[in-house]
């Protein structure tokens, strides 16, 4: 039987380029509910093409236009988050794809993971805010989690047929992003519509920011952490711009494996819902002979302080990737709205990590009270340097 899927986030990114994996494999997978934000029109046109047995809409101001709009189809219709968790636990669904971006991505993902559901996890904020917790619901639920970020996937495959060989570290692949030979004098200028201009990869505009900051590399080495039980010495980062190799892992013995391929996201995506099965598709090949150069240096932490400060927050460990996280998102939100220039958001996310109340070891409902109290502490440090400006 088709396997049937809940897909978080249906709207964005990932999720319509999940929608366009499925749609090639009709025999293997079934959309059973879609669920997004706030884009009503293109969840009603998702809705109209997969015809799933439900949608939910986040925002619940939307639900009575949602409901009329597909009032003439069998599609149930929700709103709200407690909704969406109710939904992604439900018996008829096999598969969620968790790929709504940021914090409010966590707690679907969690009710899916009690609910015993096989999770192709793009939300890596669920494992940096709270990795101990979501570790211990995987091992009582019996859930399975199978990474869909590009590197994170790479490191699985990488890793498939190892079992019992020590490893000794891996290394994640960053592109640079688009700013990777500005100096620090030239970064200070750069545009929201500079930095959404990844050179490699299709990705959404907040992923693409932190592309830019290399804070999207910060928050996978802390996901890193808890998906492969690594120590935050076991992770280093290495800038590929050219995006074809996409992660190494180093053996004990002195070997080394890399996954290579195209920069395209599908890829990931196809694997997380069928490994350890492999689908013929009619995604790009990577064509060797037609990479000239594959060059490798490392990263300056100088000049994109984000990744030093995901490092420290994941030594410090406790709430403080929560407190990152959080900082980081609004500082994404205020440089995109131009209240803040690109290297002020280190210093965004630097000034609350220091002004936030610590926890060694919080619970779930005080990762909401960090992530709510961060973002005050945040905002009225963006309002400062906005006035400053």
């Amino acid at each position: 039987m088709p396997e049937r899927i809940a897909l978080l986030g249906s709207t964005g990114s990932i999720g319509t380029q999940a929608l366009d994996i499925i749609s090639k494999y009709p025999e293997r997978f079934i959309v059973e509910v879609l669920i997004a934000g706030n884009n009503l029109d293109l969840l009603v046109q998702q809705a109209n093409k997969y015809q799933p047995d439900s949608v939910v809409i986040a925002n619940p101001d939307h639900y009575l236009q949602l409901k009329e709009y597909l009032k003439h189809t069998n599609i149930k219709v929700y709103a709200g988050n407690e909704a969406i968790e109710q939904v992604v636990s439900s018996s008829t669904v096999d598969i969620v794809i968790a790929s709504i971006v940021g914090y409010s991505g966590v707690r679907p993902t969690i009710a899916a993971i009690k609910a015993g559901k096989k999770i192709a996890l793009a939300n890596k904020e669920t494992l940096v805010v709270a990795g101990e917790i979501i570790g211990k619901l995987v091992r009582d639920s019996g859930s399975i989690i199978v990474p869909v970020d590009s590197e994170h996937s790479a490191i699985f495959q990488c890793l498939a047929g190892e079992s019992g060989n020590p490893i000794e570290k891996i290394t994640l692949t960053a592109s640079g992003g688009p700013f990777l030979n500005l100096s620090e004098e030239m970064l200070k200028n750069v545009k929201p519509s500079d930095a959404l201009k990844h050179p490699n990869w299709n990705m959404g505009c907040k992923v693409t920011i932190d592309s830019a900051s290399l804070m999207n590399k910060g928050l996978e080495v802390i996901e890193a952490k808890w998906l492969f039980d690594l120590t935050p010495e076991q992770i280093s980062v290495i800038v590929h711009p050219q995006s074809i190799i996409h992660s190494f892992v180093h053996f004990a013995d002195g070997s080394v494996k890399a996954q290579l391929g195209v920069p395209d996201m599908r890829v990931p995506i196809l694997y997380a819902l069928t490994s350890p099965d492999r689908l013929q598709s009619d995604l790009p090949r990577l064509v060797l002979n037609e990479c000239k150069t594959l060059t490798f240096s490392d990263p300056d932490t100088k000049k994109f302080r984000n990744l030093s400060l995901a490092y420290e927050a994941l030594s410090r460990g406790g709430n403080m990737p929560c407190i990152l996280n959080a900082a980081n998102e609004m500082a994404v939100e205020a440089f995109l709205d131009e209240k803040i220039g690109f290297t002020q958001m280190p210093e965004v996310v630097e000034y609350t990590m220091e002004n936030s109340l610590y926890s060694p070891s919080p619970d779930l409902d005080f990762l909401d009270v960090t992530d709510s109290s961060a973002r005050e502490s945040a905002l009225s440090f963006i309002n400062k340097l906005q006035k400053e400006r």
